[in-house]
C-alpha cells in the first residue's frame, strides 16, 4: 500500500516544526504529503496574530510540497479521521501537546480521539515546544458595529413585543403559563435566526423572562415574585433560551460553512471543466485569472514564468508544480487572505499548474512524434529519390554517351528520338526538383503567398505551357464557364497546382485518353478542375492520394514510378490559400480533381 502522510495545520507556534518533520518523512518515503486545516466555527474569533501565523504555516506546507486541503466541522478529530479514511492516509503527524492531557479531568486528547475513531492509522508524535506551556489560540476582541447592533436590538425588541401581544391573546383564551413560556422560547429562536449579533438573543432571553414576569405572573405589572418556585422557573427559562440561541447560532455557522464548502466545490469543478477545454497555455492563464478574480473579488493579473514584480500593496502566488514555476498570480491589495480563500486559491493554482504541466508534456510528446515522423519522411524521401532518379539519370547519361561516341553514325530519326528522351527525362527531373523545393518551403514555413486577384484563364494558359511533352499523346481540352473569373491567389503556386494535376492525369491514363481542364465560379469561390477518362481511383484510395509519398495501386502509363509528392503538394498549396481540393469519380470512367479557392474582386481605383 502506498504511504500517504497527513499533518494538521493550526495557528500554534510549534506547528511549523511539525510540518517540517512531516515533510521530511514524506521525502524519505517518497510518498504523498497532505496538510489539512479543519475550520471550526471558532475560526472567525481568532486574533489577527493567530490568523497570520496560520497563513504562514499554510504557505510553509505548500512550499515543502504538501497539498493543502480545508474541511469544515466542529469535531477536529472526527474531521481528520474521516478525511484520512476517504483519502487513503496511512500516517498522521501530531505534536506532543496534542497527545498528552494537562490534567486527569481534562477532555480526551486529539490522539486519543483519533485512536478511538481510526485505530488502523499510524500516529507519529513529534516533540512540541509548547507542551509545558499553556498555548491557547488567542481570540480577537469582538468588533462592535453600532449600526448593526442597533438594528438587531430594535428587531429583538420588535419580536418581543409581538411575542407579548400573542401571549396576551393566549392568556385571554385560557392558555397556561407553559404555553406562554414556549412563545418566548420561540421568540428567542426567531431572534437568533434573524439577527447576526450574539447580544441579540441574550437580550431576547433575559428580556423575555422579565416581560413574562411583568405581564403574566402574580402580581401582574410588577417585577416582584410571590410564588416560591418562580425564580427557579425564570432561571430555567433563561438557560433554555440561551441554549436555544446558542444552538441556532451554531447552526447558522454550520450552514455558512456548508455554503462555503459547496461554493469551493462548484468553483473547483468549474475550474476543472474550463482547464479541460483550454487549448493552450494562454487560455490556462486566463482561466486562472478569471477564477481567482471570482473567488477574491479583487483585481488579479497573471504573468507567465517567474516574475519579480515591484508592485506594492499586492500579494503574489506562484503557479508551480514540484518541478517548475509556470507563472505568478498577483492580487491587488495587501490585505491577507482568509484560510478558506487561501485554501481554494491554492487548489485553483494547483489545478492550473497540473494543466500547464500536462500541456507541456503533450507538446513535448507531439514534438517527439513530429521529429520521428519527419525522420521517417526524410528516410523515405531519400530512399525514393535514390531509387527513382536512377532510371532517368541512367537514360540521360546513356543517350548522351551514345551521341558523343557514335553520333555521326546514327540516322536523324534515331538522334531525334534520343534527344526527345533526354528532354523528357530532364523535364521530369526539373518538375521533381520544383516539387521538392516547394515541399521543403512549406515544411519549414517559408512559403510566402503573394495574394492578388488573377484571371483563372491566364493561370490555366500559363500552366499549359509547362506541362509534360507527352501531353501531345492525349486529347486535352480547356473550358472556361466565365472568361472573366478572378481567383484570389498566388498565381505562381496555382500554376504549379494545375501542372501537377494535368501531369498526374497524363501519367496515369493510357495514350489517347481525354483530359478536360475547366474553371467555373460557385458562389464566392473560384473552381479549377482536371478530369480524365482513365482507369480512375479506387474508393479506398481517394483519401490517401493526397498523402506524401503515397503512389497508389494504379500502374503508371509510362512505367516510371512516382514519388507521390505532386498531389500532397497541391493539397498544401490549396490549404495555404484557404481552399479545398477533392477527388471524385468521372462518368462513365476516370477521375475528377476539383480545387476551390476564394474568388477575387475587381479593384476600382478612382
Amino acid at each position: 500500500m502506498e504511504e500517504h502522510i497527513l499533518v494538521g495545520l493550526s495557528s500554534a507556534p510549534s506547528n511549523a516544526r511539525i510540518i517540517r518533520t512531516a515533510a521530511t518523512m514524506a521525502a524519505a518515503f517518497g510518498c504523498k504529503f497532505t496538510a489539512l486545516f479543519v475550520r471550526t466555527p471558532n475560526y472567525e474569533a481568532l486574533s489577527e496574530e493567530n490568523k497570520e501565523r496560520l497563513r504562514a504555516n499554510t504557505e510553509l506546507a505548500q512550499t515543502l510540497g504538501a497539498t493543502v486541503e480545508t474541511v469544515f466541522g466542529d469535531d477536529v478529530s472526527y474531521q481528520i479521521a474521516e478525511y484520512a479514511r476517504l483519502s487513503g492516509v496511512t500516517k498522521i503527524v501530531v505534536g506532543r501537546s496534542a497527545a498528552t492531557r494537562k490534567h486527569p479531568w481534562s477532555k480526551p486528547t486529539l490522539t486519543e480521539k483519533l485512536t478511538a475513531i481510526a485505530p488502523n492509522l499510524d500516529i507519529h508524535i513529534i516533540p512540541d515546544a509548547s507542551v509545558d506551556g499553556s498555548y491557547r489560540p488567542k481570540t480577537a476582541p469582538p468588533k462592535f458595529n453600532f449600526k448593526l447592533a442597533l438594528r438587531d436590538w430594535l428587531l429583538t425588541i420588535g419580536i418581543l413585543i409581538l411575542a407579548t401581544i400573542l401571549s396576551y391573546g393566549f392568556s385571554k383564551v385560557g392558555f397556561t403559563e407553559a404555553n406562554i413560556i414556549a412563545v418566548y422560547l420561540l421568540a428567542v429562536l426567531l431572534t437568533s435566526m434573524a439577527t447576526s449579533t450574539r447580544s441579540s438573543y441574550v437580550l431576547s432571553a433575559i428580556g423575555g423572562v422579565l416581560v413574562f414576569n411583568f405581564f403574566f405572573t402574580t402580581p401582574k405589572f410588577s417585577l416582584r415574585v410571590h410564588e416560591h418556585g418562580a425564580p427557579l422557573t425564570f432561571l430555567i427559562m433563561v438557560v433554555a433560551a440561551l441554549i436555544v440561541g446558542t444552538l441556532t447560532d451554531r447552526l447558522k455557522s454550520q450552514v455558512k460553512q456548508s455554503a462555503q464548502a459547496a461554493y469551493r466545490t462548484n468553483l473547483l469543478f468549474e475550474t476543472s471543466q474550463m482547464l479541460q477545454k483550454a487549448p493552450n497555455d494562454d487560455k490556462i492563464f486566463q482561466t486562472a485569472r478569471t477564477q481567482v478574480t471570482k473567488l477574491l473579488g479583487r483585481t488579479v493579473s497573471v504573468l507567465p514564468g517567474v516574475t519579480a514584480s515591484n508592485r506594492k500593496n499586492a500579494l503574489r502566488y506562484p503557479i508551480k508544480s514540484q518541478e517548475k514555476v509556470y507563472g505568478t498570480v498577483i492580487v491587488e491589495g495587501n490585505e491577507p487572505l482568509e484560510a478558506f480563500e487561501n485554501s481554494v486559491l491554492l487548489s485553483i493554482l494547483g489545478d492550473c499548474a497540473l494543466a500547464l504541466e500536462n500541456s507541456r508534456n503533450a507538446r513535448e510528446k507531439e514534438e517527439a512524434t513530429l521529429r520521428a515522423e519527419n525522420e521517417k519522411l526524410r528516410a523515405t524521401l531519400l530512399r525514393s529519390i535514390s531509387h527513382d532518379l536512377r532510371t532517368p539519370l541512367t537514360t540521360i547519361s546513356g543517350n548522351a554517351s551514345i551521341l558523343l561516341s557514335d553520333g555521326e553514325e546514327l540516322d536523324a530519326g534515331t538522334k531525334r528520338q534520343m534527344y526527345e528522351d533526354i528532354y523528357d527525362d530532364s523535364a521530369w527531373l526539373q518538375n521533381l526538383v520544383e516539387n521538392l523545393l516547394a515541399v521543403t518551403k512549406i515544411g519549414e514555413g517559408r512559403m510566402e503567398l503573394k495574394m492578388q486577384p488573377h484571371l483563372a484563364e491566364e493561370i490555366v494558359s500559363e500552366a499549359m505551357q509547362h506541362i509534360s511533352r507527352k501531353a501531345s499523346e492525349h486529347h486535352i481540352t480547356v473550358e472556361h464557364q466565365n472568361e472573366l473569373l478572378l481567383a484570389q491567389c498566388d498565381a505562381r503556386l496555382m500554376v504549379q497546382v494545375i501542372i501537377n494535376l494535368v501531369d498526374n492525369a497524363i501519367k496515369y491514363t493510357p495514350v489517347g485518353s481525354h483530359i478536360l481542364i475547366f474553371t467555373r465560379q460557385e458562389d464566392t469561390e473560384a473552381v479549377f478542375g482536371v478530369s480524365d477518362n482513365g482507369p480512375g481511383i479506387l474508393d479506398g484510395e481517394k483519401q490517401q492520394v493526397f498523402q506524401m509519398f503515397y503512389t497508389g495501386s494504379t500502374a503508371v502509363a509510362d512505367s516510371r514510378r512516382s514519388l507521390g509528392l505532386g498531389l500532397s503538394l497541391c493539397k498544401s498549396i490549396v490549404a495555404a490559400h484557404g481552399g479545398e481540393i477533392t477527388v471524385s469519380d468521372n462518368q462513365p470512367a476516370g477521375a475528377v480533381f476539383t480545387v476551390s479557392i476564394p474568388a477575387g474582386e475587381v479593384e476600382v481605383h478612382e
